[in-house]
C-alpha cells in the first residue's frame, strides 16, 4: 500500500454539535452532500451518499460503504469506493475509508479534517486517488457554505 493519503481542513462556522448532525443524519447530509442517502451511525451502518439518483442501484454513487468507528462530535470513520465510472476500482475486494475529525474551536466554530486512506499502487488507482483529491474540497467547501 502507498504511504499516500489525502487530507483536507477546513474551518466550519457551526459548532461540533450541528456539524457531527450533518455528518451523522440523513437531513445533515442532505443539507450538502448529494441527493439522498443511507446512513445508520452505529458499527457497521450504513454510510451511503447517492448522486446518480437516475442510475440502477449499485451505480448510484456511495453504495456499500460502512461506518467502521465514531467518537461522538470528535471523530467518525467510513470505508468509500469509487465512482461508478472507475469499475476496476470501485469493484476492487481491497477498500479505502475516511476519516473525519472535528476540533471544536468555539460554540460556533469547528476545525474539520478529512483524510482518505488506503490506496494501493497503480495507473487506476492514481487516477481515483486525483478525482478524490478534488472533490473531498468540494465536499469541505459545500459543509462549510451549509453553516454560513
Amino acid at each position: 500500500m502507498k504511504g499516500k493519503n489525502i487530507e483536507v481542513t477546513r474551518t466550519i462556522p457551526c459548532g461540533a454539535d450541528e456539524v457531527w448532525k450533518k455528518w451523522t443524519t440523513r437531513e445533515g447530509l442532505l443539507s450538502f452532500f448529494g441527493p439522498d442517502n443511507r446512513i445508520e451511525l452505529r458499527l457497521g451502518g450504513y454510510f451511503e451518499i447517492y448522486f446518480l439518483m437516475d442510475s440502477p442501484e449499485g451505480l448510484r454513487g456511495g453504495e456499500g460503504n460502512r461506518i467502521l468507528s465514531y467518537l461522538p462530535e470528535r471523530m467518525l470513520s467510513f470505508t468509500w469506493n469509487a465512482p461508478p465510472e472507475f469499475e476496476e476500482i470501485r469493484n476492487h475486494e481491497h477498500k479505502t475509508w475516511v476519516v473525519l475529525e472535528l476540533k471544536e474551536m468555539s460554540a460556533r466554530e469547528t476545525e474539520v479534517t478529512l483524510t482518505h486512506l488506503g490506496w494501493l499502487e497503480g495507473d487506476e488507482w492514481d487516477r481515483v486517488f486525483d478525482y478524490f483529491a478534488r472533490a473531498w474540497e468540494r465536499v469541505l467547501d459545500s459543509l462549510k457554505e451549509s453553516c454560513s
